[in-house]
């Protein structure tokens, strides 16, 4: 269904399932807590209320500090309410992130989850001139006069008139901002994403797989975060419950809960992944025969399934004969294999299921690539993993699986209505274009979108927002291509910005510029793009190391060692590093990086380059 604004469509879901569960989650004591679609919506339009009678304006900017809970669904669908935009972030920002977005956004009202977050806020209010007012959103925040709570709100707006919410309602068009997200950088100051209702409601109204009334969906992501937040929409749009989980309690929640749909990133398929290898290597020699001979029949049946059905990763276009032949092929050893297949799944792989509830239709992963050996493990045993692709900029979500298009290795077709082009990177001419589709497959480039998620530009920002706008195409900066089964494939990042496998971004130059200040350090260049951590290589300085050759400085233990302890003690909390911004493994570059070739004349490191010609190096360190 097509919806004008956010606010009409949480209406139109809060008459529809008014009584149904629309949010739950479980208390310290295990007691489970229900919060129907009614009373959400009363909640949240009393709040709204308040907001209006608070000062609260038409399209202004409101602040929300906070993790994961039911109250921050309430102030979210307040400010909506209010013709309000809010500007959402997580309890752990940084503060010097608080002061500058709160500045940079213009906030004058803020919601934060706790006192312990308001403390925060406290000692930084000198740098704040702007910020009025203060709502904790914890129902169990004692009195306070230097801020209100979020309950005594609620109560205060279900005496005031409902006609000054419904005259915002009324008065929110489609191009009017519903959020603000600014993006993590470690380099420069964030840049604040404009979405509008128009952006949403697109995401919304194309999904090709929508929750259904009674479906159970767990969140464990940000709730701040694009990905996270469009799903928990969809959820509402379609009636399902969400229920709040995090990671301490993930295993348990999965099998109480028995979710039908979770939004996860990779790390968290690769966590479970590390869990199932080590129980089995653990286990009898009778149980991992077992186990290994239900991964390899489960890899033959259901991987032979998808290879009938045109599922299987395809980067250069099939010879119908030899397709033909294979298929022929492929359905005899299904036959043949699929009773023992059946029997082994009911042993050994259904238990694996049980981990994840038992009723799991489906996850989508997003925040960065799935490792293939990952991705087919779990759709081989069973559980659906629906791989997506996207950017805050776009909503977020570009191209994702279905279950009519689950292809392992790429993230599935393009999203309805969504156009790409591939160009190349070095001349700029178009290689692929989405509105032919037949010409360009299996060509690799950079990725341009446009669409009805793209972004209306960065808040205040017009030479960042030329820098990936130009008539409605949005330069993402990542490399791929789109496959022979319709499908689009990542293969890199044009841009600098590393994506890690949890979806954590950083910025590789100021960790660079920090290492360069070591004397034993001429030349690094940070990886780790789809890993779990970061990475370095590092070009030694061979003054600083007696002017040995560079093969004997990479083979020296104590070469290794003093380059080691030169990483810890540059970057690290205490330098302002975040933990996942730390570089955990590091290889030694038995030479210098070359101009011409791996720098450019300025001295710029040419990142895909180095990666290309260093890729063993790389691999050799994360093994």
């Amino acid at each position: 269904m097509n919806y004008k604004n956010l606010a009409e469509m949480f209406e139109a879901s809060s008459v529809r399932f008014s009584n149904r569960p629309a949010f739950a989650w479980y208390d310290a004591h295990n007691q489970l807590h229900e919060k129907s679609y009614g009373d959400l919506y009363r909640d949240a339009t009393y709040l709204a209320r308040a907001l209006v009678a608070l000062g609260v304006e038409s399209r202004e900017h409101v602040g929300l500090l906070s993790d994961n809970r039911y109250e921050w669904m309430v102030a979210d669908w307040a400010v909506i309410f209010c013709g309000a935009a809010d500007v959402p972030r997580g309890a752990d920002i940084t503060d010097s992130e608080i002061t500058y977005i709160l500045s940079h956004a213009q906030i004058k009202i803020l919601f934060l989850e706790n006192e312990k977050l308001f403390e925060r806020i406290q000692n930084l209010r000198h740098s704040l001139p702007l910020l009025k007012s203060v709502i904790v959103m914890d129902p169990g925040a004692r009195e306070n006069p230097e801020f209100t709570r979020m309950q005594d709100l609620i109560i205060r707006g279900a005496d005031l008139p409902p006609e000054s919410v419904e005259e915002r309602v009324a008065q929110i068009r489609p191009e009017h901002l519903f959020t603000l997200i600014y993006t993590s950088g470690t380099t420069g100051a964030p840049k604040g994403v404009m979405l509008t209702h128009a952006n949403m409601c697109s995401q919304i109204s194309r999904m090709p797989f929508v929750p259904r009334p009674g479906d159970r969906i767990l969140s464990i992501l940000p709730v701040w975060h694009i990905f996270e937040r469009v799903f928990e929409m969809i959820a509402i749009a379609g009636g399902a419950c969400t229920y709040y989980t995090n990671v301490r309690n993930l295993r348990e929640d999965l099998k109480r809960v028995k979710p039908s749909f979770m939004a996860s990133a990779p790390r968290l398929w690769e966590s479970i992944y590390s869990g199932i290898q080590s129980n089995v290597q653990k286990a009898s020699g009778f149980t991992r025969f077992l186990f290994r001979s239900a991964i390899f029949l489960a890899r033959e049946v259901r991987g032979g399934i998808r290879f009938l059905r045109g599922g299987e990763l395809d980067l250069r276009g099939r010879n119908p004969l030899i397709s033909f032949v294979r298929a022929l092929w492929t359905l005899f050893k299904i036959v043949c294999l699929m009773l023992p297949f059946a029997v082994l799944d009911f042993l050994v792989l259904r238990k694996i299921r049980a981990a994840t509830g038992g009723h799991l239709r489906g996850s989508v992963s997003g925040g960065g690539a799935l490792p293939l050996h990952i991705d087919t493990f779990f759709n081989d045993i069973g559980i659906p993993v629906l791989e997506g692709y996207g950017m805050t900029e776009t909503s977020p979500v570009i191209a994702v699986r279905t279950w009519k298009s689950l292809v392992p290795g790429t993230v599935g077709p393009l999203y309805p209505d969504t156009h790409i082009r591939i160009v190349d990177p070095a001349s700029g001419a178009r290689v692929f274009d989405s509105q032919n589709p037949k010409v360009g497959r299996g060509k690799k480039g950079e990725i341009h979108v446009r669409g009805p998620q793209v972004m209306a530009g960065y808040f205040k920002n017009p030479e960042a927002t030329a820098g990936v706008l130009s008539d409605g195409w949005l330069n993402t900066g990542d490399l791929g291509m789109m496959t022979f089964n319709n499908c689009l494939k990542i293969t890199g990042r044009s841009k600098e910005t590393i994506v890690l496998m949890g979806g954590e971004n950083v910025e590789p130059t100021p960790i660079e510029s920090r290492l360069l200040q070591s004397a034993f350090i001429d030349q690094v260049m940070v990886v780790g793009q789809d890993r779990k951590t970061l990475g370095a290589l590092i070009v030694p300085n061979r003054s600083a190391f007696d002017n040995e050759e560079y093969e004997r400085i990479v083979a020296s233990m104590e070469a290794q060692a003093t380059i080691r302890k030169e990483v810890q003690s540059l970057i690290n909390a205490e330098s302002g590093f975040k933990s996942f911004e730390r570089v955990v493994v590091f290889s030694l570059v038995p030479g210098p990086f070359v101009v011409g070739d791996e720098l450019t004349a300025k001295l710029s490191l040419k990142r895909h380059r180095i990666a290309e010609k260093h890729a063993e190096l790389i691999e050799s360190m994360y093994s």
